[in-house]
């Protein structure tokens, strides 16, 4: 039974979606335009089933009863008709005549759009126990009325038809039809420049995935749409600017790889190849060989931990203090010289504790390498975590401070600024953070890092 109704189920939704547009605009519209014709609908039933209906039947009661009040007079005092239907039609616009022996006419009564005929018809049969014929003249605007009297003969009565029109329902119609044509040709238009807005985003992601880079995109449409052209404008340059870092990196790496194998090709091409040779002639090429070999080690790992970046680290809630108390016993143990910690008792941020403890550990390299002495001060200000490492090292000019973040700066691998602070920058900006340098009040370089909690 129940996979009868999953059956059942998923061919309605199968024709379901056969039927419904394919495209965002046209689901849009069709979400805009149901929901709008379902309201004139109501409308229009409510104003024919209540307004209009009820008016017609009061309109129709007050001429009918005007005509049955006219007959009693005239019942009562005949030698008075003549004053009885000219009173009336001065006063009501409604004209009588009687025929004393004419026969009630055959043949239907004619129709008019609306309740009015069918309430008129009603509303004279009640007044005066026959049925009645309607005659709707739309040249002069008259309806024209025929009853059958009992003592004989035929009542003849002549209405104006706006005693019994309240407007025309095809008026209310064309209003009502215009009305939403209008509204649903606006929804189109705002619509429309939303579904550009929306193409323009996918046709840019799209000539990004293929490897063009379109530049960045215009935030159009409406709010959410923006902060996705935003996003992606970001993206797109984080992206460029990891490939540009990979590819200097790579290049650097590439390029001083180059000096130690030729060391080691033309120490190979010194040695002799016939012979017999006592180990300590070689003793010296050989350990050449092994000091080039560790620094091409060197290199291919410094490379490989640039191009790990954050890695598939998930961010975790961390205790901002605990980390840098385990960076700066690390730094001790490695020579450093930490003289203080200040640190409020819990600043948590959603971080990747690898990445940031890498982050963290390169930096008291760099302070113990050319200083010696550091501070650390963890803190936490609004929606943002800030990690200060001091140091009493020479410190760097300001003119130098965002030349010393590009890979590899100047000499290149073995003489440049490495990728410490590189892969420092890459990982706090992938936390949503920023670095920043100024001078530290122990005469060297105060390093800044802000993460947002």
């Amino acid at each position: 039974m129940a996979e009868r109704r999953n059956g059942w189920l998923r061919r309605g939704e199968r024709l379901v979606r056969r039927v419904l547009p394919r495209s965002f605009m046209g689901r849009s519209l069709l979400i805009v335009l149901i929901p709008l014709l379902v309201t004139q609908g109501v409308a229009l039933g409510l104003f024919y089933g209540t307004h209009l209906h009820t008016v017609s039947r009061r309109l129709s009661d007050s001429v009918a009863a005007e005509m049955a009040l006219a007959m009693d007079a005239v019942r009562r005092n005949p030698q008075d008709q003549a004053r009885i239907f000219a009173d009336l039609r001065e006063h009501t616009q409604v004209s009588l005549s009687i025929a004393p022996h004419a026969p009630f006419p055959a043949g239907p009564s004619s129709h008019v759009l609306g309740p009015v005929d069918d309430d008129l018809r009603r509303a004279v049969s009640a007044a005066f126990g026959e049925p009645c014929r309607l005659e709707w003249d739309d040249a002069a605007q008259l309806i024209r009325v025929e009853v059958p009297l009992v003592e004989g003969g035929v009542l003849t009565a002549t209405i104006p038809r706006k005693r019994l029109d309240t407007e025309p329902i095809w008026l209310f119609v064309a209003w009502a039809s215009g009305s939403a044509l209008a509204l649903f040709l606006l929804a189109t238009w705002f619509t429309g420049k939303q579904v550009r807005a929306v193409r323009r985003l996918a046709e840019a992601a799209e000539s990004f995935g293929q490897g063009r880079d379109p530049g960045p995109i215009e935030p159009q449409g409406a709010l959410e749409i923006r902060k996705a052209a935003v996003a992606f404008n970001r993206m797109q340059a984080r992206v460029n600017r990891f490939v540009a870092q990979r590819t200097a990196v790579l290049a650097g790496v590439s390029h001083d790889l180059r000096t130690p194998l030729t060391r080691l090709r033309l120490t190979l091409a010194m040695l002799p190849t016939q012979g017999q040779v006592p180990a300590e002639i070689l003793r010296e090429d050989v350990e050449d060989m092994v000091s080039d070999i560790a620094e091409m080690e060197r290199l291919i790992g410094s490379y490989l931990s640039f191009a790990r970046g954050e890695g598939a680290e998930t961010p975790v809630p961390t205790d901002l203090r605990a980390l840098v108390e385990e960076v700066a016993q690390a730094a001790q143990r490695a020579g450093g010289q930490v003289i203080a910690i200040h640190a409020e008792d819990a600043v948590v941020a959603c971080v990747r504790p690898d990445a940031m403890r890498r982050v963290l550990t390169n930096l008291a390299e760099n302070a113990r390498r050319h200083g010696g002495r550091m501070a650390f001060s963890v803190r936490r200000t609004g929606r943002e975590a800030e990690i200060i490492l001091d140091d009493d090292g020479p410190g760097i000019a300001p003119a130098r401070r965002r030349q010393v973040f590009r890979a590899y700066d100047a000499a290149g691998p073995s003489g440049g600024n490495g990728l410490g602070l590189t892969i420092a920058r890459d990982i706090v900006h992938a936390h949503g953070g920023a670095i920043s340098l100024t001078d530290s009040p122990l005469g060297g370089l105060r390093v800044v890092l802000t993460i947002p909690v």
